[in-house]
């Protein structure tokens, strides 16, 4: 291994290959719940340098865990106890290297953060639309590892959808450049939509072509509160209805989940939290490319419709990009104050949407038999049937001993239940390690023996990210 590292120092400098002090921030998850220990933390800044160090690794056979701004919920950019592996952080690769206006595309490397492309793109006057709430320090290639959700996916997709061309360095330390941003391309298989998603199981993603947008001329957001989650449902077919296209956000969020917001950050000021009879909120967002007076227009179209249908109980509609901030930041929240309310059990679960109220019903009522007394944070990103139906320990029950304890169980009955209903396990999230026992349970055998074959063509030395997703057994 001494070997090793000194080629690695070789490749990427001696400051960028961290073997000492304290590397917590590597190799520790976002939740804490997993800390692990690198043999080196590697940070390249150039896609020559992270063929070369993936083609040192592949010389010796040390396995690399790939990692963005390690910000994932799964587990799955954090490297085992053993000491034996690389972890390869893309944090230096920051670069916008083009954007071209006339073909709408981006070009950016993977260490890019989020937020930073976003304001970048609209500096331009053009709209990166993937948002979520950890923009301020995920990254690209994190969030095409991961093809991650958000917000806007009702309108815009998943980084799939929004990616048009990928370069990867491959598991033999070569580089595949396929960044030619074309929208139509049949020159065989869909190797950009192979790694999307594929968690640095397959190659290591260095740089992408996103699509971008022009902004659109108004952003109107309105919050509204509801009698039951089949009304929202409801009022998302509504929305679908009088704004078409310009539906670009509908997330739901339960009381409870926004009482934790009330209680840890009374700052938020969450609308109608005073009022128990509004089991559920939603806020939604409309686009429009005309004005905001055509935007505001159709809005109050769509609430006038909602609330003679008794579908909203009552609603406000935010009156300037502060409001909206406001209204947005209050659903982003719920994740930072399930944390300050403590440890939590997460499900990142997708039901098809006509089937959603039917599963809240059964998966809640079963939840409450078999685990009296817990609290459920169930918030999400209705418009394209992702749910994260979490659970809080029972009041007073020490949070971490219930997570030990019931864990297990839980997910065996949240994760029964929404096979049942035909949905996900994994929407967004991904599989990480943290799943990677339980998928077996709940996908196709024929499904996961293709994953397989793919993970042994691509990757026949089995060093990327081997205990994520999809093992070789």
């Amino acid at each position: 291994m001494t070997d090793l590292i000194a080629s690695l120092r070789q490749i990427v400098g001696d400051a960028h290959v961290l073997t000492e002090g304290d590397l917590s921030a590597y190799e520790q998850d976002w939740r804490r719940r997993v800390h692990g220990k690198a043999l080196a933390v590697v940070r390249p800044a150039t896609t020559e340098q992270v063929a070369a160090v993936v083609k040192a690794c592949a010389a010796n056979g040390t396995s690399i865990v790939p990692q963005g701004g390690n910000t994932g919920l799964v587990v799955g950019s954090t490297p085992d106890t053993s000491g034996q592996q690389v972890v390869l952080n893309l944090g230096r690769m920051q670069a916008i290297r083009a954007i071209d206006k006339d073909n709408l595309t981006v070009t950016v490397e993977a260490g890019c953060i989020l937020q930073t492309l976003q304001e970048r793109c609209e500096s331009q006057g053009y709209l990166f639309p993937l948002s979520l709430a950890a923009e301020g320090s995920c990254t690209i290639g994190g969030n095409l590892g991961t093809n991650a959700g958000g917000t806007q996916v009702v309108r815009y997709g998943n980084t799939r959808e929004l990616c048009l061309g990928l370069e990867v360095v491959n598991a033999q330390g070569e580089i595949w450049n396929g960044l030619k941003g074309l929208r139509k391309d049949n020159t065989g298989y869909d190797l950009r939509n192979l790694f999307i998603g594929s968690e640095g199981t397959l190659g290591v993603i260095t740089a992408a072509t996103m699509k971008i947008y022009p902004m659109p001329a108004s952003q109107l957001t309105a919050w509204a509160a509801l009698p039951s989650f089949d009304a929202a449902v409801r009022l998302l077919a509504l929305a679908h209805q009088y704004l078409g296209a310009g539906l670009t956000g509908f997330e739901v969020m339960n009381r409870f989940a926004l009482t934790l917001v009330d209680k840890h950050m009374p700052q938020l000021r969450v609308p109608f939290i005073d009022n128990p009879a509004f089991p559920y909120a939603v806020v939604l967002e409309n686009s429009d490319s005309e004005s905001e007076e055509h935007a505001r227009s159709r809005f109050e179209a769509l609430m006038e419709a909602a609330f003679e249908q008794e579908i909203v109980l009552d609603a406000v509609v935010a009156e300037n990009l502060g409001q909206a901030h406001n209204l947005w930041h209050i659903r982003e929240s719920i994740p930072l104050a399930q944390v300050e309310e403590g440890l939590n059990i997460k499900h990142d679960i997708s039901v098809p949407i006509s089937r959603i109220p039917e599963f809240v019903e059964h998966a809640t009522q079963v939840l409450n038999d078999q685990v009296p007394g817990m609290r459920l944070v169930n918030f999400g990103h209705l418009g394209d049937g992702n749910l994260h139906f979490n659970v809080q320990a029972p009041e007073g029950v020490d949070a971490k001993q219930f997570l030990d304890e019931r864990e297990h169980e839980v997910n065996h009955i949240v994760y029964d239940a929404v096979a049942a209903f035909g949905g996900s396990i994994s929407a967004e999230h991904g599989i990480g390690t943290l799943k990677v026992d339980t998928l077996p349970q709940y996908q196709s055998p024929v499904a996961l023996s293709m994953m397989r074959a793919v993970k042994a063509a691509l990757d026949p030395q089995n060093i990327m990210n081997p205990h994520a997703m999809v093992t070789r057994g």
